[in-house]
């Protein structure tokens, strides 16, 4: 058994651990619960744009480049993860998914030539441009420090890079993997098709985001509202003066917020992660520290008695 001082040490270590871990998880449940309000609140919107898109992608006219489906030669992939670490299982199940994906790809492609495509990488946050250097895949472009709370004037030099070159045609389609978020205890990280733009990829897109439980669930169970459009449902628009100019910058737009709305849903998710992260590290220490205690208390009592017997031994001996 260590002694009482070594046990003393190790309790005064684990108790400041514990005071750490419970101010960061502070400082993560406060980040957390705004941006959770931020992603939610960003919902509606990103569902209207999502049935926008749809629809444009319907309409029989010519559409703009984005919404252009053809040969894939090239494929971009876009890994969002988290610039700082210390956040549970978050960046390591992106990469899980990023990985299975990667490996299941060229079978469910099988017949479009997917193992001759050339593939191309963009990283957004610090741990995914690590992993992919580690890897050594090929890294077109970083977008680091992106920030707890994203603002759309972060986000657009992102899209207008991945727009710019899947209209020069650096790229043919573009695939990004990052997390869902659920609710507070329950993220998932997911693979979505964003380019080129077509009705059924969206319809998928918006039955992967609408909530299973809450608030939001509920009302839509209620009122038995539907956000999954329906082709025979679409509306018809006419467009003026020109529908080629007002497409062009209405598809770039509508992209933006559907990729704005994956990097919030992400930032929800990391502060989340992050916070049950530390609240298991804070739980850990109490654990530990209250072991670490019973182990003094056991120890220093073990050596009282010890001294209790030897001082009665001397005194017998004197005697």
């Amino acid at each position: 058994m260590d002694s009482p001082q070594n046990i003393k040490k190790r309790v005064k270590s684990v108790n400041n651990i514990n005071k750490i871990t419970k101010a960061m998880e502070m400082v993560a449940a406060t980040k957390m619960r705004k941006s959770q309000e931020i992603a939610l609140a960003s919902r509606p919107y990103a569902f209207a744009a999502l049935d926008f898109l749809a629809t444009v992608s319907s309409l029989d006219q010519k559409l703009p480049e984005l919404f252009e489906v053809r040969e894939v030669k090239k494929v971009l992939f876009v890994l969002v993860s988290s610039d700082k670490g210390l956040a549970g299982a978050f960046n390591s199940s992106v990469f899980r998914k990023f990985e299975k994906h990667e490996k299941e790809y060229p079978a469910s492609a099988k017949g479009s030539g997917a193992a001759r495509e050339e593939k191309f990488y963009i990283a957004v946050g610090e741990k995914s441009c690590n992993y992919l250097e580690k890897k050594g895949l090929n890294i077109v472009q970083k977008f680091n420090a992106v920030g707890d709370y994203t603002t759309p004037e972060q986000v657009h030099p992102i899209t207008d890079f991945i727009v710019k070159g899947f209209i020069e045609k650096k790229w043919d389609r573009v695939i990004v993997v990052s997390t869902h978020f659920r609710s507070a205890l329950k993220q998932e990280p997911h693979v979505r098709r964003i380019l080129p733009i077509d009705f059924d990829h969206i319809k998928e897109t918006v039955q992967q985001i609408i909530p299973e439980r809450g608030k939001f669930a509920e009302l839509i169970k209620e009122h038995q509202i539907t956000f999954v459009p329906d082709r025979m449902r679409l509306k018809q628009f006419l467009i003026e003066p020109s529908s080629e100019k007002v497409l062009q910058q209405l598809g770039e737009h509508l992209f933006f917020i559907q990729f704005y709305h994956l990097i919030l849903e992400a930032n929800a998710s990391e502060h989340s992660a992050r916070r049950m992260a530390m609240k298991t590290a804070s739980d850990n220490a109490s654990d530990l520290g209250e072991k670490l205690n019973l182990q003094y208390n056991k120890s220093r009592q073990s050596k009282i008695t010890t001294e209790i017997s030897e001082i009665s031994a001397g005194a017998e001996a004197l005697n």
